[in-house]
């Protein structure tokens, strides 16, 4: 059949539309000969899986690339698609295989497997088709925890935004992700043997795994490398609309973030996806509040980096915490990273050009310590990790907090360092000026008619 090149874009859309139905009917799927294998489960991590990706390509590329100088737009966007696609080999080649090699571990026995994974899984190894993680695919459980290990370097280059070589951030991002995000992750999520899951502390969707350690990296990251030129004078976001859209994207695909995090289509998946949509709610109206009250307006960047907030904050409590808590931790998280984003580093003067740390940082630190508390029964939640009170579960939340703080920051700091020496952090003067676009990839993000 000859499809004419002519038609309307509705004709198109109910042609997009009308494909997956006739592919289901004339191209059925065969079904995996796998007693374990739930096909419903199976259907809803595909579907965060994708969401999670649609996080980072395109909704954090256009949040950042809208909050930078219309100079530097592309240079944005670059890092973040780069990432995407350089962080799925480093995950392939040996990231999973570091995060989720679960061989030597037992638990309640400390070893080097409870802090790290070996290499039985690189390349993938023993990953086929019939291989599953639960009731999916392993293949599937590869993927969406390649999101993950994607969108986290991400949102660290949103620190040092419109100053860094491209170089210097692709090298650095490939060795954090080895050195400080892998083992963060196995020790958080790679089951019974691990350091931090052994110990009782919780993170559904990754508070430690993702944003404290995100934040921390951020922080130090901004404070190695300098301040832009310019700063601290007024530095104005070059695009709020491509911002705010950014901002929505990323509130969509968080529900496959945290909702995901259950690997199963199931009760938890359900409140999971309750909670964030809550917490992301009070926190941005929180935030709008605040900056109403303290400056006379409320802002357009203010409402939506508090939805940003709520999102971060929720996340290591989504599949621990109901409706009551969710609130709590939106009201909590809307003024403590409102103080960060804004008095903190005013006070301290360091240059954390998009508030990676000052969102996710902070907003990271506050969910994870919030879940010790709202996840008990008594106050709403779905329940503290086994054996534990609420006070012990308050205990083993700070010290995964903590960990990951000096973990995250050291490393971090010495990879920084170890790239400075080799190739250099910073881009020359004349280039900064210029912008990023121009003097790193020979392009503009706007060209204006002649």
């Amino acid at each position: 059949m000859r499809i004419p090149l002519n038609w309307s874009p509705r004709s198109w859309l109910l042609l997009m539309g009308a494909l997956p139905i006739l592919a289901a009917l004339f191209y059925p799927q065969p079904v995996m000969a796998s007693e374990g294998l739930d096909s419903g489960d199976t259907a809803w991590m595909l579907t965060a899986t994708a969401l999670v990706l649609f996080m980072t390509i395109p909704g954090l590329s256009l949040f950042y690339g809208g909050l930078v100088r219309a100079k530097n737009v592309l240079s944005v966007l670059m890092q973040c698609f780069a990432l995407t696609c350089v962080m799925t080999l480093v995950w392939v080649f040996w990231g999973y295989s570091l995060a989720f090699d679960t061989s030597g571990m037992e638990a309640g026995v400390v070893n080097l497997s409870s802090f790290v994974g070996g290499f039985g899984k690189a390349f993938l190894a023993g990953v086929g088709i019939e291989a599953l993680t639960g009731t999916v695919p392993e293949t599937v459980f590869v993927t969406f925890q390649m999101t993950f290990a994607i969108i986290t370097p991400a949102l660290i280059a949103g620190a040092f935004a419109e100053r860094m070589k491209f170089s210097a951030m692709m090298l650095f991002m490939i060795l954090w992700s080895t050195a400080v995000y892998a083992p963060i992750c196995h020790m958080t999520w790679s089951g019974d043997g691990a350091y931090f899951w052994d110990k009782g502390i919780l993170d559904f969707a990754g508070g430690t795994v993702v944003h404290i350690n995100a934040g921390i990296a951020a922080l130090v990251a901004a404070l190695v490398i300098g301040k832009r030129r310019g700063y601290p004078g007024i530095i104005p976001p070059h695009s709020l609309v491509i911002t705010v859209i950014g901002a929505s994207m990323l509130w969509v695909g968080w529900f496959g973030f945290n909702a995901g995090s259950a690997l199963a289509a199931n009760g938890a998946a359900g409140m999971a996806m309750l909670v964030t949509q809550i917490a992301t709610a009070t926190a941005a109206v929180t935030w709008m509040l605040v900056e109403w009250l303290q400056h006379g307006k409320p802002s357009v960047l203010g409402v939506v980096t508090g939805a940003v907030a709520g999102l971060v904050a929720i996340t290591p409590a989504s599949g621990s915490v109901g409706p009551m808590g969710a609130l709590a931790i939106g009201v909590v998280s809307g003024v403590a990273c409102f103080w960060g984003a804004t008095s903190l580093k005013h006070k301290l003067g360091y240059d954390d050009s998009l508030d990676a740390f000052g969102v996710h940082g902070v907003g990271g630190i506050v969910g994870a310590l919030m879940t010790g508390a709202f996840a008990a029964e008594s106050l709403g939640g779905q329940g503290l990790a086994e054996g534990m009170t609420i006070a012990s579960q308050l205990w083993a939340q700070l010290v995964g907090v903590v960990i990951t703080i000096l973990y995250a920051g050291i490393v971090s700091f010495v990879l920084l360092k170890i790239v400075d020496s080799v190739i250099g952090l910073r881009v020359a003067e004349d280039d900064e000026e210029r912008g990023l676009d121009i003097s790193l990839h020979n392009e503009q993000g706007y060209y204006s008619e002649v």
